[in-house]
């Protein structure tokens, strides 16, 4: 038979190594076209919380003392030394206060950009990190990209991750991606990768240990891997008591735990205390509608929400009301698993018996919950929604002249401050709080009096009065702020 002109080209074989790659450059294109939005949206956010971190740093608005804290325990990592808190107390080793060794993975960043604003770039990207999380899953779970862009938005907005985003920067930014990965692994039944995203919760804190007995729980209950779910309480309940047992009071200089003073009865607190308090307290119960009213309530028709059950046990038990409300950054954590049991809700409801009007009320609650999130953003207002108020983006004459202040304190010097200023002397120098350089009296004091009762009018003899002996002169006073040099 005549050879055909197709027959006669020799054919090129394609090498399998070669068509392996192309396949898995194919798959690797199609799943950045899928999750193109989704990144998107989490970009937007990361955008938008820098901005918010930003302005708040430069206004010097520091609610506490936090971001001093963790700028001295990422410089102690980033010099391959000890996590030392001098903010604390001299010598005081942060590992001796929470279990949070997690943070030292931001050592790295810190040999590039050596300063407080690191660490709140890293807190937006951690959580616009879960944001893309959240999205993507909601959209495998409920078959819509516009649905889950809806929950995805509706999660970046939502009153708790903003509030942590307002309290500048805290450990459990580390725990609200992870959370997010945990659950999502959940939903699509990925039981083993549950179980080892869920692991490295227990070096963001101590309690994170009793929210990785939990995923255990859950999956006992929804995946009846008895082995696995076994594995993970054992290991979690066994980490945390580990921790506040051991680890802690190893490095804590009294060799104890100081949170147990926090419980109901101190530190021997009776069962009752524990069990009674939480229900006898308003604002728990206002904390609890804050929380599930966001998604409904319909959270509560999921498994995931038994995650959020350790971290409110500790906060509602407590004798601190701080941990009781709506405020600071404790319900960051609680967002990721709300919002997708939101959408475990809905898909169960959607494979169930249930009528046609909840059917209804859960599918309304995916525009619903964005709509809740803006109005909460806008109302309280919390996070981004603070940039509607002009005051917002600048801090005036009183911030020009902190920063003024600060630029006459040399680097490396011993240095004591009041709140504002001390996430940035902590990047540079050994910084205390007011009092706390004892019994060494600091090279320099930097005290801001704005919103102080009765300020003192002798300042060099309210900086001598902590540290009798010492004789402070002021080199610089200007719109309460002052900078004073030991002679």
């Amino acid at each position: 038979m005549a050879e055909t002109r197709e027959s006669a080209i020799p054919s090129q074989r394609v090498p399998v190594w070669g068509r392996t790659r192309r396949v898995a450059q194919a798959a690797r294109e199609g799943r950045l076209r899928e999750a193109g939005p989704h990144l998107a949206l989490a970009v937007l956010f990361l955008l938008g919380y820098g901005v918010v971190e930003l302005l708040r740093y430069q206004r010097f608005a520091a609610p506490s003392w936090d971001l001093g804290i963790f700028t001295e325990a990422v410089k102690g990592y980033a010099h391959f030394g000890a996590p030392t808190l001098s903010i604390k107390g001299p010598g005081y080793n942060a590992l001796g206060d929470h279990w949070s060794p997690i943070v030292a993975l931001l050592a790295p960043l810190w040999w590039v950009w050596p300063s407080p604003l690191m660490l709140l770039a890293a807190q937006a990207a951690l959580f616009a990190w879960s944001i893309g999380v959240v999205s993507d899953t909601a959209e495998r779970v409920l078959g819509s990209r516009s649905k889950g862009l809806l929950i995805g938005a509706a999660y970046g907005l939502s009153w708790g991750l903003q509030r942590a985003i307002d309290f500048e920067f805290h450990e459990i930014a580390f725990a609200v991606p992870l959370l997010a990965v945990v659950c999502r692994q959940l939903l699509l039944k990925r039981w083993d990768r549950a179980a080892c995203w869920a692991m490295p919760l227990v070096l963001v804190k101590e309690d994170m240990g009793l929210t990785v007995a939990a995923v255990g729980v859950v999956l006992l209950v929804t995946a009846r891997r008895r082995s696995t779910a076994a594995g993970l309480v054992l290991f979690g309940l066994g980490f945390a008591a580990l921790t506040v047992g051991v680890l802690i009071p190893h490095f804590n200089p009294q060799h104890q735990y100081d949170y147990w003073a926090k419980l109901p009865g101190g530190t021997h607190p009776q069962l009752w205390q524990l069990v009674i308090a939480p229900f006898t307290r308003l604002t728990v119960w206002k904390t609890c509608g804050w929380l599930l009213g966001i998604v409904g309530f319909l959270a509560l028709r999921s498994p995931l929400v038994l995650l959020a059950l350790p971290t409110l046990a500790w906060r509602f038990a407590s004798s601190n009301s701080m941990f009781w409300g709506q405020d600071w950054h404790y319900n960051a954590t609680l967002m990721p698993i709300l919002f997708l049991a939101l959408v475990d809700a809905i898909a169960r409801l959607r494979a169930g018996n249930a009528g046609p009007v909840l059917r209804g009320f859960a599918e309304g609650m995916v525009p619903a919950a964005l709509a809740i999130g803006a109005a909460c953003t806008v109302s309280l207002p919390v996070g981004v929604g603070g940039l509607a108020d002009p005051g917002s983006w600048s801090g005036g004459q009183h911030a020009a002249a902190l920063r003024d202040g600060l630029a006459l304190v040399p680097r490396g010097v011993t240095v004591e401050s009041t709140m504002g200023p001390l996430s940035r002397l902590a990047a540079a120098d050994d910084a205390y709080w007011v009092g706390g350089c004892k019994p060494n009296p600091p090279q320099y004091l930097v005290l801001d009096t704005e919103g102080w009762n009765n300020p003192p009018t002798d300042l060099p003899a309210y900086g001598a009065a902590f540290h009798p002996g010492a004789r402070y002169t002021v080199v610089f006073n200007r719109d309460q702020v002052t900078v004073l040099r030991r002679q």
